[in-house]
């Protein structure tokens, strides 16, 4: 920014002299306009090469300073928590769960297996986005605001059930909010391939296929059954007072990650 200053400074410069030149002396005046036009030129030029230096763009510079304060924030924000945190490591330490985390994806894996089945979880960290969108309504003082989970905003979740010796899955829709996982459906695919693979055909094929009724609209005793059914297969209350901690944890890194990608991308 200081050499931009210092070039506005001086074709300002160079204009005054040309305009106090003229008005003293007549007999030169045309000599003093022409020489005008190449003063400008040799600082458009500069300008020009100063303008190349910051990606030919004039707000390059303040783009960048912003970007790198935000990210200098953000990471002085986590410094004091180095390392994993607590309720990961707990997490990992119980040893049922395996956790598949791409960098830069915003979706995570859950996989465990369970006598000859294999149980695979997804969730997506875009849902804490789409819930601080959401206006926040103040609550009145002694309205149970400690019996208020500290994760409350619904996280979609979907697991699927496949068995090594036998055909087919069980796809199951969920809602994680408030510490329980809330089912929304429950479908049965005869190909297994068909019910776990993430293709565009695949998604298209399923869409064509009968995958059930709403959850709420079955007896309450088959409700009551199929709650316990996942339970016995870890899909709890642990598991659904994870999935926030971690998106939560997930979506700083990723919006870490996310500036410092941008801020190079701006200053190369």
């Amino acid at each position: 920014m200081s050499v931009l200053r210092a070039l506005r400074q001086v074709t300002a410069s160079s204009s005054r002299s040309v305009t106090r030149t003229v008005a003293r002396s007549g007999p030169l005046r045309l000599a003093t306009v022409q020489l005008a036009p190449q003063a400008s030129m040799t600082a458009a030029r500069a300008f020009s090469a100063s303008a190349r230096c910051f990606s030919e763009g004039s707000t390059d510079v303040v783009l960048s300073q912003k970007l790198a304060e935000e990210l200098k924030y953000e990471k002085e924000a986590v410094a004091d928590a180095s390392g994993e945190p607590e309720f990961l490591k707990t997490f990992k330490e119980q040893g049922i769960w395996e956790i598949q985390d791409v960098a830069g994806n915003d979706e995570v894996t859950l996989v465990r297996k369970f006598g000859n089945e294999t149980i695979r979880m997804m969730f997506s960290i875009a849902d804490i986005q789409s819930a601080e969108e959401e206006p926040e309504y103040e609550q009145e003082e002694g309205e149970g605001g400690e019996d208020q989970p500290l994760h409350s905003y619904p996280i979609r979740a979907s697991f699927s059930i496949t068995k090594g010796n036998g055909k087919g899955s069980i796809n199951i829709d969920t809602m994680c909010q408030e510490g329980a996982f809330i089912i929304d459906n429950m479908s049965y695919y005869p190909d297994a391939q068909l019910g776990t693979e993430l293709t565009a055909e695949a998604d298209w094929k399923r869409r064509g296929l009968y995958i059930g009724p709403q959850f709420d609209t079955l007896d309450v005793s088959v409700q009551e059954e199929i709650e316990k059914w996942i339970q016995e297969r870890g899909i709890n209350e642990n598991l659904a007072a994870f999935v926030p901690e971690y998106s939560e944890y997930k979506e700083q890194k990723e919006y870490v990650r996310w500036l410092d990608n941008v801020k190079n991308f701006v200053d190369a």
